[in-house]
Formats: structure tokens, sequence, C-alpha cells
């Protein structure tokens, strides 16, 4: 094999490979839509089962402690003779034990959060409001909006709590797949769009002079 072809193996045609890497990059963007299409159809179920979704939630949570405690257990040992292994240990065995709990009682433990994430509403709504006030600076009317919803939304879930568990949780998950899934959408449509722009197509990579010597052998 000579030199000249070894070269030309070598070098492949750019217009050509760039259309291919597009074609790659394409395809990535289109799983990355149908990801997003599938955040969408999960969310919008959750929004009209909002119960289950609730209970799908904590459930979810629940392993991700229990997994993340065994992982950091499994780190804890590895990491033995250390200075801070006890630390690990505590932590990963107190996420053992809150994930065998959760999984255990998810019903228990979605009132708890409820009514945890209901005094973070008013606690945070409340300093919003109060430091809107006080301070009044340029996002004067921002902030004092932020703290008025917050406000209000604490003291809903809270004077309807223990019943607004069981849709609270699982209402704001429900929400977060969808929003989710509406971006993972749009950055894959607009993606591929922007691919298909900047890509080439492989018939630019056939230059006329190699035309021209094809036609002239054919004609020879």
């Amino acid at each position: 094999m000579t030199e000249d072809a070894r070269g030309a193996r070598a070098d492949p045609d750019p217009v050509r490979e760039m259309a291919r890497e597009g074609k790659k990059l394409s395809r990535g963007f289109s799983w990355l839509a149908a990801l997003g299409t599938l955040l969408v159809i999960g969310g919008v179920v959750g929004l009209v089962y909002t119960g289950v979704a609730t209970l799908t939630s904590m459930l979810l949570f629940g392993w991700l402690l229990l997994i993340g405690g065994v992982v950091g257990l499994l780190q804890a040992v590895q990491s033995r003779g250390t200075s801070y292994f006890w630390l690990a240990a505590v932590v990963a065995a107190l996420n053992i034990a809150a994930g065998v709990v959760v999984i255990r009682h998810p019903q228990g433990s979605a009132e708890a959060l409820t009514l945890f994430a209901a005094l973070l509403f008013l606690t945070g709504g409340l300093f919003r409001l109060v430091g809107s006030v006080v301070v009044r600076g340029p996002q004067f009317g921002w902030t004092l909006l932020q703290g008025v919803f917050g406000l209000l939304l604490g003291l809903l879930v809270l004077f309807d709590w223990p019943h607004s568990s069981r849709y609270v949780l699982g209402l704001f998950f429900s929400l977060a797949l969808l929003f989710d899934g509406l971006g993972l959408i749009a950055i894959g449509v607009g993606g591929r769009r922007i691919v298909s722009m900047v890509t080439p197509s492989p018939q630019e990579g056939s230059s006329p002079d190699s035309s021209e010597t094809a036609q002239d052998q054919s004609n020879n």
C-alpha cells in the first residue's frame, strides 16, 4: 500500500465526518427529548393521582436514603483509621435508619415532612415579608409578593394538616417532574434544530474538481 493511499484512509472527508458527528448529536438530543416526554407524562399522571404520587415520592426518598447510607457506610469502613471515620459511620447509620423508617411508614413520614414544609413556608414567608417592609430595597414589590405567597401557602398547608399530607408532597413532586420534563424537551428540540442548522450535508463534501476528474476518467 502506497503512502498516498494510507494518507487518504487516515484523513477522511471532513464534511462527511461532521455530518456523522451531527447525526450522533441529533440522536442524543432526540433521546433527551424522549426522556423529557416521559417525565412530563409522569408529572401529569402525578397531578391527577396526587395520593399515589405522594407515596411514590416518599418510597423513592426512603430508598435514596437507604442506598446512600449503605454507600456511606462502605466508604466509612474503607477509611477506618482516619480522623473522620466515626463521623462518616454515624451519618451513614442515621441515613440507613431514616431510610428504613420512611420505607416502613411512608404515610407517617409524609405527614412529618408536610408539617416541616408548612413551617418552612411560614418562616420563610414571614422573614421575607418583614425584610421587604423594613429594608424597602429595589425589589420591594417582588420580595413582598414572595413573602405573602409563602405565608399564605404555609397557612393553607398547616390548617389542612394532616389531610394535606396526602397531596402536598405529591403535588410538588409532580410539578417538579413536569417542569423538568418540559425543560428537557425544550433542550432536545432546540439542540436538534441547532445541530441541523450547523451540520453540513454529505453532498457538500463532493467538490467540483473531483466530479470533473471522475467525468474525464469515464470519457477516457
